[in-house]
């Protein structure tokens, strides 16, 4: 991905930043070029070697195309998820932690779908609202919105969408 100052990226564990400068160092007798990105929410600054950006998992603001396969997450039916809360928020938080946009959509996708049905514990509210965080920033930068609108899109979206899986719907029946 080519990087240009005052681009918007996304930084998979801190949001969307802005490319503020590219600058070089010299370490160890070689030249590497960095990127020095503000995130938005925390105006933390960060340096991340160029070479790394892809390995590190910054990428551009998600496209039309893109943004139509993130609703379409949202929208599909929600995924068998183990019964016992505990290991369901530790199979919750990693899949937060690889910050893959698409898989941070399948985590509030289904916590929202559980919380309307049958109610959160504390933790896996907090959860929740920790995911929705980035997904409402993409939104709301990918369409040019308000973060009050992406909002009301993420919502929207997800009551949309299949309640339960094929598999919860045919033993429901049964």
């Amino acid at each position: 991905m080519q990087f240009s100052e005052g681009q918007t990226v996304v930084y998979p564990h801190h949001g969307p930043a802005t490319v503020v400068e590219i600058f070089s160092r010299t370490v160890k007798g070689t030249v590497i070029s960095y990127l020095k990105l503000e995130v938005h929410d925390s105006k933390l600054s960060v340096s991340v070697p160029v070479a790394s950006a892809d390995q590190v998992g910054i990428r551009a603001v998600l496209d039309a195309s893109s943004m139509d396969a993130l609703f379409d997450v949202l929208r599909a039916p929600t995924v068998e998820e183990e019964t016992k809360w505990s290991r369901r928020m530790k199979d919750n938080q990693e899949k937060i932690k690889v910050g893959d946009i698409f898989t941070i959509a399948g985590v509030v996708r289904d916590l929202t779908r559980r919380h309307d049905d049958k109610g959160l514990s504390l933790a896996e509210r907090d959860l929740l609202r920790h995911a929705q965080g980035p997904l409402i920033t993409e939104i709301a930068l990918s369409l040019g919105i308000a973060t009050d609108a992406a909002e009301t899109a993420l919502h929207e979206a997800l009551a949309s969408g299949a309640v339960a899986s094929p598999a919860k719907a045919s033993s429901a029946a049964a």
